[in-house]
C-alpha cells in the first residue's frame, strides 16, 4: 500500500480495511476447522468401508472363482443381468463446499437366469457381488467428498495465510507509516505556532517599547 497519502481519511479507511480483513481470517479458521472435523470423521467411514470391501470382495472373487469352476465362464449369465439405474445423487453443503450424497438403496437382488441351468454357487456369487456393488457406492460417495473437502481445505489454508501473513501486515504498516506521518506534521504544526506566538508576543512587546 505504498504511495498512500498520509490523511486522517486513508487512516480510517486503512483500519476499517484491517478489521474486515481480521474478521475474515477468523471466519477462513473457522471454516477451515469445521471442514477439517469433517473430513477426520469422513476418513473413519472411508477406512471402515474399505476394509469391509476388501473382505467382501476376496469373498466374492473366491465365490466367483468356484462358480465358474461349477458352471463354466459366467459371462452370459452376468450379461442377463439388468444395469442398476436406481440410484439418485443429491448434493448437501458444508460451509460452501458441494458433497455428493447418493439416495436410495439398490434393488434386492432378483437374478434374471435361470435356476435350473446354473449350481448354487452362482447365486452365491450373485448375492456377494450385489454387497459389493453397495459398498462401491458407499466408498465413492465418501471419498469423492474427502476429495472435496480436501481441495477447499488447502484453499481456505492458502486465503487464511494470505490475510494472516501478507494482508493484514501490510495494513498495520500502512496505519503505522500514516499515523507517525500525522504525528509528525502535529508536531510540526505546534512548533511552528509555538514560534508565531513567540514572535507575535515580541512585536507586541516591540511596539509597546
Amino acid at each position: 500500500m505504498a504511495g498512500i497519502l498520509p490523511t486522517k481519511g486513508n487512516l480510517m479507511a486503512a483500519r476499517r480495511g484491517m478489521a474486515l480483513a481480521r474478521t475474515g481470517y477468523e471466519l477462513m479458521d473457522r471454516k477451515r476447522n469445521i471442514l477439517i472435523r469433517e473430513m477426520m470423521a469422513m476418513m473413519e467411514d472411508a477406512k471402515l468401508v474399505q476394509s469391509q470391501i476388501d473382505a467382501v470382495f476376496s469373498e466374492a472373487y473366491a465365490s466367483l472363482q468356484t462358480a465358474n469352476t461349477r458352471n463354466g465362464m459366467c459371462d452370459r449369465i452376468a450379461e442377463s443381468v439388468d444395469v442398476d439405474d436406481s440410484l439418485v445423487i443429491q448434493y448437501r453443503s458444508i460451509m460452501g463446499v458441494e458433497l455428493p450424497h447418493i439416495i436410495g438403496v439398490s434393488p434386492a437382488p432378483r437374478p434374471e437366469y435361470g435356476f435350473s441351468a446354473v449350481s448354487s454357487a452362482v447365486d452365491d456369487c450373485y448375492i456377494k457381488f450385489h454387497r459389493v456393488k453397495d459398498l462401491i457406492r458407499e466408498l465413492a460417495e465418501v471419498e469423492i467428498s474427502i476429495y472435496r473437502l480436501a481441495d477447499a481445505i488447502r484453499k481456505t489454508q492458502k486465503r487464511a495465510n494470505a490475510l494472516q501473513n501478507v494482508v493484514i501486515p501490510d495494513y498495520e504498516k500502512t496505519i503505522r507509516s500514516i499515523t507517525e506521518a500525522l504525528e509528525e506534521k502535529e508536531r510540526e504544526e505546534f512548533s511552528r505556532l509555538k514560534v508565531i506566538k513567540r514572535l507575535t508576543r515580541e512585536s507586541r512587546e516591540n511596539k509597546t517599547t
